[in-house]
Order: C-alpha cells, then structure tokens, then sequence
C-alpha cells in the first residue's frame, strides 16, 4: 500500500506525526484525539492503520517507560 491509500484523517495524522518531535515529546493519544477533534479509539485505529498501509512510513516503539513515534510522508 501506499500514501495514495490513506484516509483523510490518516493522511492528516501522518502529516502532524512527521512534523513534531514524538522522540524528545512522548507521545499522546489523549493529545492528539483533541488535536484532531475525535476520539482516542479513532487515534489508535488510524495509528494502527498507519502501521498496516505505510510502514515503511512509520515506527512506533517504547522506550523509558513512554511510547515514541517517528513519521515521514
């Protein structure tokens, strides 16, 4: 799959992924669900679906206790 397959809200998850520092920053679900306006279940699906149709576009992994998250579009 490509970017070209992505939804609109995944395509605007990846974006803002890519454009912030989830390294350094923690990631949040709680953040981002009202970044964006939607629930944290539809966060952990579009992530989830991110990681499916993009992978090569995404990692996601755990380190010192928090989640981080490095995107490219």
């Amino acid at each position: 799959m490509a970017i070209k397959d992505l939804n609109d809200f995944e395509l605007r998850l990846l974006k803002w992924i890519s454009a912030s520092d989830f390294i350094e920053v923690p990631w949040s679900t709680k953040r981002a669900a009202d970044a964006f306006k939607v629930t944290e279940k539809e966060v952990y699906e579009a992530l989830s679906s991110l990681t499916f149709k993009v992978k090569d576009n995404i990692q996601i992994f755990y380190e010192d206790g928090e989640i981080r998250i490095v995107g490219e579009v």
